[in-house]
């Protein structure tokens, strides 16, 4: 099954996106590089947002990934993904970004596969604080390997 498939099934729709201030994926060479996409939760991971609520916000990142990668490349096949930038607006005794950020990598596997082309190198970091006030922000890189 692609990964468009896989993604309708899983109830994903994706909207046009209207041209920003910045350019949310940029293609250079073979690569899909976004913007970072930031959740709708807002808060600070260890202070007023739950764990739940932070793997939540993680995969409302990786689902605006999905429709700006989408946008630029015309669609979620032949792509693998390469890395990820997780931020995670967080208190700083707080230590599971790592599990935040497993809501975008959890959703990446269940599309383009664990062990195949969603199997990403990602890095979950710690912040003060992000953009508005969110509570993650992430950004990734795709490789197209089939176009």
């Amino acid at each position: 099954m692609s990964v468009e498939q896989k993604a309708a099934e899983s109830g994903l729709t994706f909207e046009p996106i209207e041209p920003g201030y910045l350019k949310l994926c940029i293609k250079t060479g073979n690569l899909l590089m976004t913007s970072g996409h930031v959740s709708d939760q807002k808060g600070r991971l260890g202070e007023n947002v739950s764990l739940e609520e932070g793997v939540a916000a993680a995969r409302d990142c990786a689902i605006k990934i999905l429709q700006s990668v989408r946008h630029e490349h015309g669609t979620l096949n032949g792509l693998k993904v390469i890395k990820l930038l997780g931020c995670v607006n967080s208190t700083p005794d707080f230590t599971d970004q790592h599990l935040v950020i497993n809501g975008a990598s959890d959703l990446f596997h269940e599309l383009f596969g664990k062990t195949g082309d969603g199997y990403h190198a990602r890095s979950a970091l710690g912040f003060a604080a992000l953009p508005t006030g969110v509570a993650v922000e992430i950004e990734a890189i795709f490789e197209i390997i089939d176009e």
